[in-house]
This record gives C-alpha cells, structure tokens and sequence, in this order.
C-alpha cells in the first residue's frame, strides 16, 4: 500500500526577506523519450516536473515566504540553434521575457522573479569570438550578472546519469581559463558546479584568478548515490578540508543548499512521505553549518535550486529547513545569509538588474 503523503507546511517565519539566488526555469517535455530506463533518480526528478516556467516559479514564490527576488541559473533550456555558437542566447531571452512579465504592473507584489541573470557560453570558445559574445550579451540582457560552465564528472557514469558529464579536468585546462579570465573585464561572476572530488579543481581556478569572483554551487555537491552510496560519512572530514581552504580565497562565496538533489542523497529517495522540514535540516545542518563558519554569513547565500530539490520537498519547506538551521543567527547575519550576500555577488542593486 502506498504511504500518505505529508501534510503541507506552513512558511516559518513569514516575515524574513529572502533573496532566492538559484532557480531553474525549463520546458524539457520533448527531452524525456531519450532518456533510457531505468531512470536515474534524477531523471526522475525532471520527470516529475518537467515543465517549470513563469506560472510554477511564481505559484512557489507565492506559497508564503517573503522572497523579494530571484536569480535565475542557467540549465541548458530553451536554446536557439540558428544562434550557432551563441545558441544559450535563446535561453537568456526567454528569462528576459520571464521578468519581464514577473515586473508588468507590479502585479505580483514586491517579488523581481529572474532580477538578475546567469547564463552559459563555451567559455573554450575562441577568445575573439567569446569576447564578442560577452559584449553582445551585455548589451542586449542587462540583467546577466554572470556565467556558469559547469564541470561535475565522474569516472562513474551512474553518479550522474545521462544528462550531464563535462569532460574531466576541464577547470584545469587551458582554453577554459583564458575563457574564464574574460569574464572580469566584462564585470561578470562565475558560478561552478562540480562534484564533491572535483573540489580542487575550483580551489585551482579561484587560485590562478583572484580576480573572478566565484561562487560554489550546492555546498560543493557530497555524493551518496552510486559508486559513491554510503560514503557520505567517510567522505564527510575531506569535503570540509577542501570546503575550508576554499574559503581563504577571498574571490569564492558559497551556496547553502543543492543537498536536496539525488545525488546527495539526502533524503536518500524522493517518494512520499518526504521529510518534514525538522528532518531536513538535521540531514543537510553538518554540511551548511561547515560552510557558514568558513566562508561567514557575507560570503554564504542560501539556495532553492528549484525544481531540482523538489526531490527532497516542496518550496515551503526547502526553505523552513533552512530557516530552522539558521535559527540562532543574529538580524544581521540571518539577513546577509538569506538576501544580502545574493543581492552584492549579483549586484542586485544595480539599476538594471529588474
């Protein structure tokens, strides 16, 4: 007999402002056939929602926490191939659209969905052509903030299932890093996403330009799915040593939350029951507490990274976790980790920017 699924939470803490830094937005109903079965758990998870557009995201921003803002990050969606080596630009256009809508006649309250923007290039392109398109790109989406050219890899394939795989090393090699050197001059971040044994790879970059600032995505991503099942623990003292020399880069902030993706596994499945809000921050608390005390409340934001962490809950209650871990901040702490660390990487204040 299938289980009951959980009663639905309300928001803690209604009032506190919160700058959402990391979401998704997609339409990937014609990419589910072409995916093999069995499904990779996160496969599955896409499979769940595998339309999240302005009428989801706003539904969620809804449900009743007070978030101000969002920033939108790239996930491969909505791209124009009659764009040739600029194609993600057909995925920055429809965001552009998104905010458009979100900020039309101020219907939607004091919420700027998609304020500020984070999209993708090659960044191994040639570096005249990069060039160009980071100047194009500037003029036609003020609210790009910066880009992400994500690198997780694993020598097993099951780690990540079929969507993914950057090449191995690719922080490292040469092509990327003169790509990722431009990206200062245009004003713009980094975001990188790799895996938990790939952390050196962004400790390299950050080390080779202290100029980029960078932001880690999803804690830095601790595996327990696959080759990697059952060695969160064992793996738990070596992710916080990378975490914290990570963090004496001065050019790297870091993202509290992605713990909720299959990869993590935590929760270890997403069917229903899922956690209650109490059960997830005692799971994700050891991982986001690490970060905070490396990195401190200015240079830590959490995260959604909606609808990826739908695998462990609902928007409501990703967010109470948090707010329950976070409980014995000070005002000023609670408010740099939840909206003001995101608004100054972002350069939310930016007249552009919504």
């Amino acid at each position: 007999m299938a289980s009951a699924a959980r009663p639905a939470e309300e928001a803690l803490e209604p009032d506190w402002r919160i700058v959402d830094p990391h979401h998704h937005l997609w339409d990937l109903r014609p990419l589910l056939p072409i995916f093999p079965e069995p499904r990779h758990p996160f496969v599955a998870t896409v499979a769940r929602t595998p339309r999240y557009g302005f009428d989801e995201l706003m539904g969620d921003l809804a449900a009743g926490h007070r978030v101000t803002a969002t920033v939108f990050i790239e996930c491969g969606a909505f791209y124009n191939p009659a764009y040739g080596p600029r194609q993600s630009f057909g995925e920055l256009e429809y965001v552009t659209g998104v905010a458009a809508q979100g900020a039309a006649a101020g219907a939607h309250g004091e919420v700027r969905p998609c304020a500020a923007i984070v999209g993708h290039l090659d960044l191994r392109m040639d570096k005249g052509e990069l060039d160009a398109a980071l100047a194009d790109a500037a003029v036609r989406f003020p609210r790009l903030r910066g880009l992400r050219h994500q690198g997780a890899w694993h020598a097993d394939p099951d780690v990540l299932g079929p969507p993914f795989h950057a090449p191995p090393g690719l922080y490292a090699s040469d092509a990327f890093r003169r790509g990722a050197a431009l990206l200062s001059a245009h004003a713009l971040t980094f975001d990188a996403w790799v895996l938990e044994p790939q952390l050196e790879d962004v400790l390299d970059l950050a080390r080779a330009l202290p100029d980029l600032p960078i932001c880690l995505d999803h804690c830095g991503t601790p595996l327990n799915i696959a080759a990697e099942a059952g060695r969160l623990a064992e793996r738990f003292g070596v992710w916080r040593d990378k975490i914290t020399a990570l963090a004496a880069c001065e050019n790297v902030v870091v993202k509290l939350g992605g713990l909720g993706m299959p990869f993590c596994g935590m929760p270890a499945t997403g069917d229903d029951p899922r956690p209650s809000s109490a059960q997830l921050a005692d799971l994700w608390r050891p991982y986001i507490e690490t970060c905070i005390e490396a990195f401190g409340p200015r240079r830590a934001m959490f995260e959604s990274n909606y609808p990826v962490d739908r695998w462990a809950g609902d928007y409501v209650t990703i967010w109470n976790a948090f707010k329950r871990i976070a409980a014995g901040a000070s005002a000023e702490e609670r408010d740099a980790l939840f909206a003001g660390t995101a608004e100054r990487f972002y350069r939310l204040a930016d007249p552009d920017a919504g």
